[in-house]
């Protein structure tokens, strides 16, 4: 057989056995190839698509003032409103508490601004992060019971937190979460102008009436929160719904205080 059909005979075997492409004196490694045209097929892709925002860019929180910075904030914002409804938009806006950046809704107040009886709890629990009103769940449930038995609907008061955002997992507020919101409390008290404060919890009884005892000590009698300006006010410290709810057995203590509450605002009738 001459070379040339030598050739011809090997070329025909390749076709017979699907080789259909002839290539260089050279080897080439298709791989190599193929991956770096994927990667700049991506490259192009990414140079030419718009820069987005990382999730924890989107989701970073605004930058939080100091302690100091933060209480001096909510004095000068808080001073200015002259109605709830600019004291509500205010404090929603404030951005000095951290609270705001884990709660799920801002809970300010409920019930009637011209009540006589102004309650004010710790902070929102569980139902009323979702509700976003104040004392709707357990607690706050008992408490209108507590109430009806002395002859007062839950309409006929006035009632709020000392933070409207709910601590994570009903944690007790710090010093600091206290500070940077106690100046709203204190124009809140001062725009509803009540007759009698009552003050729910150990918390709110400690913070208002500048007291370290504890509420044991505090509840049973007649004090008075003393604003920075302004006529002082007749408070009382009541046990806080929840708590007797886990402990049932000082429900009486806390119908002789509420009995106290009802002949106070007789005799002032």
């Amino acid at each position: 057989m001459t070379e040339t059909a030598e050739k011809k005979a090997l070329l025909d075997w390749y076709v017979e056995a699907g080789v259909d492409e002839t290539t260089g004196d050279a080897p080439v490694d298709r791989f190599v190839t193929a991956q770096s045209a994927a990667d700049s097929a991506q490259k192009a892709q990414v140079q030419s698509a718009p820069k987005r925002t990382s999730l924890r860019e989107a989701a970073s929180p605004p930058p939080l003032q100091s302690r100091d910075a933060a209480v001096q904030t909510a004095q000068e914002v808080a001073a200015a409103a002259s109605t709830l409804d600019e004291l509500r938009t205010a404090f929603e806006a404030f951005d000095g508490c951290p609270l705001k950046e884990t709660a799920m809704n801002f809970v300010f107040a409920d019930g009637s601004p011209d009540a006589r009886l102004m309650f004010i709890g710790e902070a929102p629990g569980g139902e009323e992060d979702r509700k976003g009103v104040p004392f709707v769940g357990p607690a706050g449930q008992l408490l209108d019971k507590m109430l009806a038995a002395i002859g007062i609907d839950r309409s006929e008061i006035y009632i709020t937190n000392i933070l409207p955002w709910r601590p994570p997992g009903n944690r007790n507020p710090t010093d600091a979460e206290i500070a940077a919101c106690l100046p709203f409390l204190e124009r809140h008290i001062a725009l509803v102008k009540p007759e009698i404060l009552i003050l729910v919890g150990g918390t709110s009884a400690k913070t208002l009436l500048r007291r370290n005892e504890g509420i044991m000590r505090l509840r049973g009698k007649w004090m008075n929160y003393e604003p920075a300006t302004g006529d002082p006010v007749a408070a009382r410290a009541l046990l806080h719904p929840a708590y007797l709810v886990r402990q049932p057995a000082q429900k009486k203590e806390t119908w002789k205080d509420l009995l106290e509450v009802r002949a106070r605002l007789d005799d002032a009738s």
